[in-house]
């Protein structure tokens, strides 16, 4: 049988129906992406059925480069986090044109491309200490959780006192509150697709109360060729976009790592020791999978931890993988579905993210002070500057400047050093 031989099915004691099963589980659990991509890299100007398009195709080549190359239940599709970093900070906040953004997608993985390879990658995560990947996950949650509450006007500009609380009276907020909730409560429950479920929910609801227009469910997939092969490269190696390209590449490795570590940990693929076998094979799927996405024009492609939803559900190969990019490539036939979904009815969905990375902070010693002013100034730094480079420079300098005059040497390494001095240069310390 072909599926045996390429999934080893019965050495991994799991049969095809349990991978489709686990398939269809994790899809459920990352679809919201498709309908929350393209509203958060719409704010560009990037053409939303494109991006639609985009993300699906991404998704489905990465899903299955991971079930091949690797023989992983690891599904990928464009990051969380990684999208408001490319819209908000690089676009919005510094300026630089999506075509830009999206060649800084490609160099940095060009650069995982070859960190996978060379194996140079396991230097560099163990360099980085685990409370400040910890305060980084927060930050980028707080992040998002911002730009969530933003979105749905619950949040909005004061000139006064910079923020303020917006007109709660209205259907936009409200909608976003009650589909914050039916989320929260549905993840409690174990419903599976929590997350589209809520998405869904108050687009309906809206509908139902002409607050947003109904296009339809089913159609001919959009064109792609907005954001096809649009990527400046050229112009992503102006200086400024060093560290943005340092960002993606950070960002994604670390989140990578964080989910092939604990999605193979929960379904027994990792050894005595932990250590994942085929980790160089997964970031190889995972780095080719960003190079595509960039090509087909949306941000960083990566490994959904989402994927533990699959697991749960009994899927051991790369199968589950397979099937997830094979309803990804359905999901093409759904675009004006997800055309019609407001803002207010993907920002539960970004609010219940933020939550899920903000929980890393639960690790922290903070008793030591030296560990719990630099996580502190990580997490804080991403959303009060709309930037998560500003959040990783300031984490990196605070941690090295704080543990090395504190005298607890031990706690920094050569690559800390090297890169906090990189980054006071790059916010112009130095320079000025």
């Amino acid at each position: 049988m072909m599926l045996e031989k390429l999934f080893k099915l019965k050495a991994h004691n799991t049969t095809v129906r349990t991978e489709v099963i686990a398939g269809i589980t994790t899809f459920l659990a990352m679809a919201y992406i498709l309908f929350v991509n393209p509203s958060i890299l719409g704010a560009t100007g990037m053409d939303k059925g494109a991006v639609f398009v985009a993300t699906c195709l991404a998704a489905a080549i990465g899903s299955v480069l991971m079930g091949l190359i690797a023989n992983y239940p690891i599904a990928l599709a464009p990051g969380m986090g990684l999208n408001a970093f490319f819209t908000y900070t690089v676009v919005l906040h510094m300026g630089y044109t999506w075509q830009i953004a999206l060649g800084a997608v490609f160099l940095s993985a060009v650069i995982f491309f070859a960190l996978s390879i060379f194996k140079i990658r396991e230097w560099i995560i163990a360099s980085i200490p685990l409370p400040l990947r910890a305060g980084i996950a927060a930050g980028i949650g707080l992040f998002l959780a911002l730009i969530a509450l933003e979105g749905a006007g619950i949040v909005v500009d004061n000139p006064a006192t910079l923020v303020g609380l917006g007109d709660l009276t209205k259907p936009g907020p409200l909608l976003a509150l009650l589909g914050f909730i039916v989320i929260v409560v549905l993840e409690a429950r174990r419903v599976t697709g929590a997350v589209l479920i809520g998405i869904l929910l108050i687009t309906f609801i809206s509908m139902g109360i002409g607050l947003s227009p109904f296009a339809g469910v089913f159609s001919a997939p959009p064109s792609i060729a907005p954001t096809f092969m649009q990527l400046d490269i050229a112009g992503a190696f102006n200086v400024g976009l060093v560290s943005v390209i340092f960002a993606f590449l950070f960002v994604d490795v670390f989140d990578n790592t964080g989910t092939l570590l604990g999605v193979t940990k929960r379904a027994g693929l990792a050894d005595e020791q932990g250590n994942i076998p085929k980790m160089g094979r997964a970031l190889v799927a995972d780095s080719a999978a960003a190079l595509f996405g960039s090509l087909l024009g949306t941000s960083t492609t990566t490994s959904y931890v989402e994927s533990a939803a699959g697991v749960s559900a009994g899927g051991r190969t790369g199968l589950t993988a397979v099937v997830v990019a094979i309803l990804f490539l359905l999901a093409l036939f759904f675009s004006p579905l997800a055309g019609s979904v407001p803002v207010y009815a993907t920002a539960p969905a970004l609010l219940f993210v933020a939550v899920l990375m903000a929980s890393g902070l639960a690790e922290i010693d903070w008793k030591d002070v030296t560990t719990a002013a630099p996580v502190t100034v990580t997490a804080l730094t991403m959303p009060l500057t709309y930037s998560i480079a500003n959040g990783i420079a300031f984490g990196f300098i605070t941690w090295t400047v704080i543990k090395v005059l504190s005298g607890r040497f031990k706690e920094v390494n050569a690559a800390l050093v090297i890169l906090s001095l990189l980054f006071v240069i790059k916010l112009g310390w130095l320079s000025a």
